[in-house]
């Protein structure tokens, strides 16, 4: 079964397949509340939204985050680099989200990146970062989503030497458009890349084949 990734602008993803997962809901339209999945990465207030989470969110539907927005949310699994959680057909793994020089997401707060593996595709979310701590987890990569605003994450230079790096099948840039970065951010990254680049507009989608 194919897999339809969807930007919903900033930092904000829908992965469709057997299962819908969203990453980070912000600014969504209406309440479509057909969430199998929510993942939220960290607590700032443009990546854990309690609104947007209940409005994706199916009433049976799961919130795997990291622990202290599993706190703020009051439900959910909180997980912190390294734990992983499964179920069938589906499996997160949590990774190191952070600056390493910066003071915006520091490393002891545990935020997370999130590689996502669903219909036999594996999908890396690298969260707000500007470094990433390559292990065989990040390898053999399908889809990297890696953001290239700058400022608080990843610069289009920075972002593409992530992923000529990681080699995944091919990324998506994020993290452009609201609040910080704009396309020329995007196009710069996929200018500077080695691998494949998908450049899309907010509620654009791609299918992963």
């Amino acid at each position: 079964m194919s897999l339809i990734i969807s930007w919903l602008g900033h930092a904000s993803f829908q992965l469709s397949g057997v299962y819908t997962v969203y990453i980070d809901p912000w600014k969504i339209d209406g309440e479509p509340h057909d969430g199998d999945f929510v993942l939220v990465s960290h607590t700032h207030d443009d990546h854990l939204s309690r609104p947007d989470i209940r409005s994706v969110l199916k009433e049976d539907g799961k919130v795997i985050a990291c622990t202290d927005a599993v706190e703020e949310i009051g439900f959910g699994t909180g997980l912190i680099p390294g734990e992983v959680y499964q179920e069938k057909g589906f499996k997160v793994s949590a990774v190191p989200a952070f600056n390493r020089e910066k003071a915006f997401h520091p490393r002891e707060n545990n935020w997370l990146g999130f590689v996502i593996e669903m219909e036999k595709k594996k999908i890396y979310y690298a969260g707000d970062t500007d470094t990433i701590e390559e292990s065989d987890i990040l390898s053999g990569l399908d889809l990297a989503l890696v953001p290239v605003g700058g400022t608080y994450t990843f610069d289009p230079q920075e972002a593409a030497e992530a992923v000529n790096r990681l080699r995944p099948q091919m990324a998506i840039p994020y993290h452009w458009g609201d609040i910080i970065g704009n396309r020329k951010d995007a196009v710069k990254f996929a200018k500077k890349s080695e691998v494949p680049i998908e450049v899309l507009s907010p509620m654009d989608y791609f299918t992963l084949d």
